[in-house]
């Protein structure tokens, strides 16, 4: 039996906001999460939210170790604490995917932002749709669109994910980047990319730029101080990135998180004399060095992809060279070429913007290339047409070349794929038949569902299409019955391009046994439910290809996953493309991640080896030349691969202290079993006589609806987890849970007597032990620390005395209230001067203990600020300091010169060199002295002004005080 004075306290415990950095700070979001955390990702977020003044941190754990969980906890701690302006910024194919595990995993709500939604809220009145009570999430190009509007909200936490594709910051060229870098600038930040450095040092500059753009002194500064070329430390740079970068690596979280294998599958094939005499054909065409019928500016681009649908079926470079005969012939009537390249090839190879994007930026740094025209002589007019004639000639071919091949192997595969998968499977529950089939063209795509769908192949009806669009009719069907099945709730977002994958998905998921999917699949979607992974087209960019597989292989999956690869027995190039991804790469025989390890560090994008393969397909033409030169990439990528792995282990992102220790998961815990325990106890008093309770399965039956029937339905609820159609969740962000704790807070507590049933409590509290028999007086005060941006600290702290006068340590009087109780009939006595004295003693002392607490961290704080500015002042004087040390070296040369010469009229004027080079350096101390001062008063101003966030406002208020009783 409870009493309103124990409904009161333990609603009071439920809503405190825990101080930084402590377990208990995330124990309401951990409660209300239907996730299993692990140790590593409560850590991260314990990291991200230890500084009330932080203006954002880095979270780079390695590939799949849920870097998603982390910032869904930080933004659940955010919610839970009434701070909801809470922006999210992802690649665009990654919203819906965030929205569901908000939803699904948080129980938070989600709002898509996007053309569509900014007209409907405009619509309604709401100027800025990006003001809204639920998360936002909005992509990067719609995020640069609408910076305007994003700077107008005072974000209360800014989650970007995928950051490395904001890495260029630093450049001016990287225009969006750094107009979203502006619009949130003075918000807190969580930044996640599982691949923080890639290129350069800079782009480790320019991500922490993002997040405090005095973390690290100028651009300049920085090469002095941290880039090889300058001479700069590596040990240097880690210590500065400790306290705002944290990293996970699968080594550290081995022990509990399990990983499963990759199983290869090489299908081999052989073309038929049309197909072998059609690649030949246009492979010698592309070898060319002057072709009219490609844009010349991107014309090693253009080859690589004509490669790569030549590869693919017949279908697909059938469609291709008709378009680049329409373009030749309107290129000969013209009589002038241009840099457009065919929209047709745009449409049927969905990234290949992306991918032009990836070559132009490794080679130019992002800078836009401007289309140039040019004017054809009459000589150049003739060959373009002799090249017409000859592009007919393969398209010709190519459209009467009806079967492929490549298709029935398909056939094949499939069936050794199905069986190895279903091998894996066993042991692990329900066996699923699933596959997804990834081709880089449209137009294959096309061919191979019908191909699949054929009487032959036994698929008809059991196949899902996946691609940029989603135009089609199948796919149009599939989202009406989603639409249809899913009215009325939460799973329909304001984005229909969203909406659409998350139907198909769900179909696939449900329904479908095969995805066949363009490469628009290899990112923003999981498949954990899928563990056959068949590569009909294999990109050349090894990080493509971890791509595609990471749908099915990673965090989550329970059983191996078999990776399909064909083979052309014909071409030793494709061949020895596949045996390097493999062995150099371990892209498709590796435990999860592996591959990670060395991809991360060789190349980053992928697109440097992708080049490579380009090159050696132009270059060769003879087997014996092809095998040269890949023996010759192998035996570089050999040194390099060796050199990464040595990397790795000194790693500059790798070697920060963890501390991904037991302490963290047991701390976490027991403040979740804490929550829970005392939301039931609550529940179970406010609803006793609306509910009927089983305290074994921790479940009751609400007879009456409290609220009302939407908000608060009667029926069963659950407080475990997992529970699938067994009754509402019940969690301390439901409604009726909110209820109960607001009815418990405003409840009237007048003092009274209650007496605790300490004797007979379930488990021994043996520091209650002494107080049996005892009385005295109790009072419970809410002491808070309200800091300058609105973040708060609760305490509660439970002074007690007994009748006799000596004081019941706080610790002690808590645990009262763990024992049932009842309030009695007896007039409760007036409080005598003395013992109001005592617990106002007491009370001080506790409040001078947290004061203390509270200061000591504080005190730690701003040394890690001051340590930060000095840091920073030296990165900005490093700059400065190398320009003045060129002026003193050209002088000590001058004067080495000066003494050397033996020609009066070069000394002379060596001499008036030195003079004019002394004035340049009086002035350039000069300046050096004015930045000094500068630096000097800009730390200042910084220091103050993080000094102002620390301060804290602290009240206190009594909630309720009791005459007490231990029997």
């Amino acid at each position: 039996m409870s009493t309103k004075y124990h409904a009161k306290f333990l609603a009071l415990e439920l809503t405190r906001r825990a101080e930084f950095g402590s377990p208990e700070m995330f124990a309401r979001a951990l409660s209300d999460a239907q996730v299993d955390l692990n140790p590593h990702q409560v850590d991260a977020a314990l990291f991200a939210a230890r500084s009330p003044i932080s203006k954002g941190v880095l979270l780079a754990d390695e590939v799949g170790l849920g870097k998603t969980i982390e910032a869904a906890l930080l933004l659940a701690q955010r919610w839970a604490e009434r701070r909801r302006k809470l922006l999210i910024i992802v690649p665009a194919n990654l919203r819906k995917q965030w929205s569901l595990e908000l939803r699904d995993k948080f129980h938070l709500p989600s709002i898509i932002v996007e053309r569509q939604t900014m007209q409907i809220e405009q619509a309604k009145g709401n100027f800025n749709a990006f003001e809204q009570d639920k998360i936002v999430i909005v992509s990067y190009p719609f995020a640069a669109k609408s910076a305007a509007f994003i700077k107008h909200v005072h974000w209360d936490m800014v989650v970007i994910d995928e950051a490395h594709r904001l890495r260029n910051v630093y450049r001016k060229t990287a225009k969006n980047a750094n107009i979203i870098k502006d619009a949130v600038a003075e918000r807190f930040k969580v930044l996640l990319t599982a691949t923080p450095l890639q290129n350069s040092l800079l782009e480790l500059y320019g991500l922490v730029s993002i997040i405090d753009e005095f973390h690290f002194g100028s651009l300049e500064g920085f090469k002095q101080r941290y880039t090889p070329k300058g001479g700069g430390s590596a040990a240097a740079l880690k210590e500065r990135l400790q306290p705002i970068s944290k990293r996970t690596l699968r080594a550290d979280v081995r022990h509990f998180v399990r990983f499963t294998e990759r199983k290869a599958v090489i299908q081999e094939f052989t073309p038929s004399d049309d197909e072998q005499e059609l690649y030949e054909r246009v492979s010698n065409y592309l070898q060319r060095p002057q072709l009219y019928g490609l844009p010349n500016q991107q014309r090693h681009l253009m080859t690589m992809v004509l490669r790569k649908l030549l590869a693919s079926s017949t279908f697909a470079i059938a469609n291709t060279l008709t378009a680049i005969a329409v373009r030749l012939e309107a290129l000969i009537k013209k009589s002038k070429s241009t840099d457009e390249v065919p929209a047709e090839l745009i449409e049927d190879v969905e990234n290949f913007v992306e991918t032009a994007e990836e070559w132009e930026d490794e080679e130019s740094g992002s800078e836009e290339t401007e289309q140039r025209e040019r004017v054809l002589a009459p000589a150049e007019v003739v060959e373009a047409r002799k090249e017409l004639m000859q592009i007919e000639e393969f398209r010709d071919l190519a459209l009467r070349i009806r079967s492929n091949s490549k298709g029935a192997a398909l056939i094949i595969a499939l069936q050794l794929g199905f069986k190895k998968a279903m091998e894996a499977q066993q042991g692990t529950g329900a066996l699923q038949k699933k596959a997804i089939i990834f081709t880089e063209s449209r137009r294959t795509q096309d061919y191979l569902l019908e191909l699949l769908e054929s009487d032959e192949a036994g698929f008809r009806g059991k196949v899902v299409l996946f691609n940029g669009s989603n135009s089609d009719p199948g796919s149009k069907a599939v989202y009406e019955r989603w639409l249809k099945k899913n009215a009325g709730t939460d799973q329909i977002s304001n984005s229909k391009t969203a909406d659409i994958r998350a139907a198909l998905v769900d179909h696939f998921r449900e329904t479908a046994e095969i995805m066949l999917a363009t490469e628009a699949a290899a990112e923003g979607i999981n498949l954990q439910f899928c563990n056959l992974v068949v590569n009909y087209d294999l990109p050349w960019n090894p990080q493509r290809v971890e791509q595609r597989i990471g749908r099915c292989h990673r965090y989550g999956q329970k059983c191996d996953v078999v990776v399909v690869n064909f083979i052309n027995q014909k071409n030793a190039a494709d061949r020895r493309v596949y045996e390097l991804l493999q062995s150099k790469f371990q892209l498709f025989q590796s435990v999860f991640g592996a591959s990670d390890q060395v991809l991360g560090q060789v190349d980053p994008t992928g697109v440097s080896f992708e080049k490579h393969i380009h090159q050696i397909y132009q270059s060769c033409r003879t087997t014996k030349e092809i095998e040269e030169a890949f023996a010759k990439l192998e035996r570089e990528l050999e040194v390099e691969i060796s050199e990464a792995k040595a990397r790795a282990r000194e790693d500059l992102m790798s070697n920060f202290d963890q501390s991904v220790v037991e302490k963290v998961k047991i701390g976490a815990q027991a403040s979740l079993d804490s929550v829970t325990r005392k939301l039931w106890r609550l529940t179970r008093h406010m609803l006793e006589s609306r509910a009927t309770f089983d305290d074994e399965k921790h479940e009751f039956h609400l007879a009456t609806p409290v609220i009302d029937e939407v908000q608060t339905p009667s029926g069963r609820y659950v407080f475990r987890r997992g529970v699938q159609d067994a009754g509402y969740v019940y969690r301390i962000g439901h409604p009726l849970a909110l209820h109960v704790i607001d009815q418990a807070l405003t409840a009237t507590t007048p003092d009274a007597e209650v007496v605790f049933a300490v004797s007979t409590h379930a488990s021994v509290l043996s520091a209650l032990g002494p107080l049996v028999g005892k009385a005295g007086w109790l009072e419970v005060t809410r002491v808070a620390n309200t800091f300058r941006d609105g973040q708060r600290e609760e305490h509660l702290i439970v002074a007690a005395e007994c009748d006799e006068g000596t004081a019941v340590e706080p610790e002690v009087a808590y645990q009262l209230f763990e024992c049932s109780g009842r309030v009695t009939d007896n007039k409760v006595p007036t409080q005598r001067t003395a013992t109001r004295q005592r617990l106002d003693a007491e009370l001080a002392r506790e409040k001078t203990r947290l004061e203390t607490k509270l200061n000591h961290r504080t005190h730690k704080l701003l040394q890690e600020e001051m340590a930060k500015l000095e840091a920073w002042e030296e990165d900005q004087l490093a700059q400065v300091r190398a320009a003045f040390s060129d002026l003193q070296a050209k002088l000590k040369e001058l004067n080495r010169t000066i003494t050397l010469c033996s020609d009066m009229r070069e000394s002379l004027e060596l001499e008036e060199q030195k003079v004019r080079l002394r004035s340049s350096m009086d002035r350039e101390e000069a300046r050096v002295r004015g930045q000094l001062i500068d630096v000097e008063e800009r730390k200042l101003n910084i220091l103050k002004k993080r000094k102002g966030l620390l301060e804290s406002e602290s009240t206190s208020d009594v909630q309720f005080r009791i005459r007490w009783q231990a029997k």
